[in-house]
């Protein structure tokens, strides 16, 4: 759960990283600790004296310490907490990191269709617990930039082999998961959005027994009809309506859509150019009702689908899948702004950039908490805060006594924005991701 001091988190997290030397831990610690208390700063401002600053510096530049073995502390920390909970959904994707430095984009790859843009790339797994509504925290993350070299590749996709390609990267997390929370994996369900339909991962998550949730990306053949997926769903009864949120994004408004949910065991065959037994799975199709461009997901799941509520629990595990994309706001543009860092190095720029990942994700849990507004109102912020703490919040924020018992907890999410001051001025109570750390820090 969510740890009220930054110091507190920044020990339970990282003071086991095996970085060859004790002194080493206790530095990253410190490190740790202070960026999450001064969120989007560089090291120099979130440093407390010109000694943290050249020791932060030290660390970063040592040769000796990997940013691998740092983030595997990380892991170890979260898959601590996965006992807590009876199922988990391993919320995955992936994003591109630009960084205008120039000593270090010489040493990037490139990130877009644009040959001249320059990053890497980073692919996580995020847990969340449906049932309580916590975002748990970060699993596994990769981390790689492309060779400039190799730019167009994809224009041979076909002829190369399946682990040379970065789509390999799915079966690489899901393996490297499995090891970080071994039998505990049985309470995990992947969720993954299109990039996923891979034919050779679905192969490898059934193959070994692990479960998941795949939106479609093309329509397939399956052994049930002679007609792809897709139109063979358009055949089948539907199983009741479903109110799905259309969250706002870019220019697409918020809404609610009203779609048809339908649901099948299929097993889909290999593709012509490919090798192997078909794949058995269910399908669930959720599409939005009198809107040919409306909502429409296609979903392949592991998980037994012989009914409306079953079909409805599927479709709520894949609509949390927009957590993973809170996830790198609040590592990139909204929260700890990690493409502003301006290093020398590659290697010293990835050892911050694995730190401010976990302090993401610690913001992630804390923002999540207040936006699930009906559970934070019944909650005591008293999760969250010492008593000390939200009796001087209220002191601040409030004109009248002191209140017998605590506060709700989304009282004070609201209430840190304000001491931020974030004003609610779209009228939708969602504090941004800067105030609310800025209200958390003061």
């Amino acid at each position: 759960m969510f740890s009220t001091s930054s110091e507190q988190w920044a020990q339970d997290t990282f003071s086991h990283a095996k970085l060859g030397d004790s002194r080493r831990a206790k530095r990253l610690v410190v490190l740790a600790s202070s960026l999450a208390n001064k969120l989007g700063q560089s090291l120099v401002q979130s440093s407390n004296s010109p000694a943290d600053i050249e020791a932060a510096y030290r660390f970063t530049r040592n040769k000796a310490i990997d940013a691998q073995a740092i983030a595997e502390a990380g892991f170890k920390a979260t898959a601590a907490e996965v006992k807590h909970y009876d199922c988990l959904l391993a919320l995955e994707d992936t994003t591109s990191l630009e960084f205008k430095h120039q000593t270090v984009r010489d040493e990037m790859g490139h990130t877009t269709s644009n040959k001249q843009s320059r990053g890497m790339h980073a692919h996580s797994i995020l847990l969340f617990a449906p049932e309580q509504q916590h975002v748990v925290g970060l699993i596994e993350q990769k981390r790689w930039t492309r060779d400039v070299s190799l730019y167009g590749q994809n224009s041979r996709h076909a002829s190369r082999a399946y682990e040379d390609k970065e789509s390999y990267k799915w079966e690489q997390a899901s393996d490297a998961m499995a090891t970080h929370l071994s039998s505990e994996m049985n309470n995990v369900i992947s969720v993954c959005d299109r990039e996923a339909d891979i034919i050779e991962y679905l192969t490898y998550q059934t193959t070994r027994q692990q479960r998941f949730v795949v939106r479609s990306m093309q329509s397939r053949c399956i052994e049930q009809s002679e007609h792809k997926l897709y139109q063979y769903s358009e055949s089948l009864k539907s199983a009741g309506k479903r109110l799905v949120s259309v969250r706002q994004k870019g220019g697409r408004k918020a809404r609610e859509a009203s779609c048809q949910i339908r649901y099948a065991k299929v097993d889909v065959k290999m593709p012509a150019n490919k090798k192997g037994a078909p794949v058995s799975l269910y399908y669930v199709g959720c599409q939005e009702e009198n809107n040919d461009q409306g909502l429409s997901w296609h979903l392949l799941t592991s998980e037994s689908v012989t009914s409306k509520e079953e079909a409805e629990r599927v479709l709520a595990y894949y609509e949390k899948r927009w957590l993973i994309e809170e996830f790198h706001k609040a590592w990139k543009s909204g929260g700890t702004q990690v493409e502003d860092l301006r290093m020398q190095r590659k290697d010293n720029l990835e050892k911050v950039i694995v730190i401010l990942a976990f302090i993401a994700a610690r913001l992630h849990q804390l923002r999540y908490l207040g936006l699930n507004r009906k559970e934070a109102e019944q909650q005591s912020c008293e999760t969250v805060l010492s008593p000390l703490a939200w009796k001087l919040l209220w002191t601040k924020r409030e004109k009248s006594k002191l209140p017998k018992t605590a506060p709700s907890l989304y009282w004070v999410y609201i209430n840190l924005g304000k001491l931020a001051g974030w004003y609610d001025s779209k009228g939708n109570g969602r504090v941004g991701w800067e105030r609310l750390w800025e209200g958390w820090y003061k």
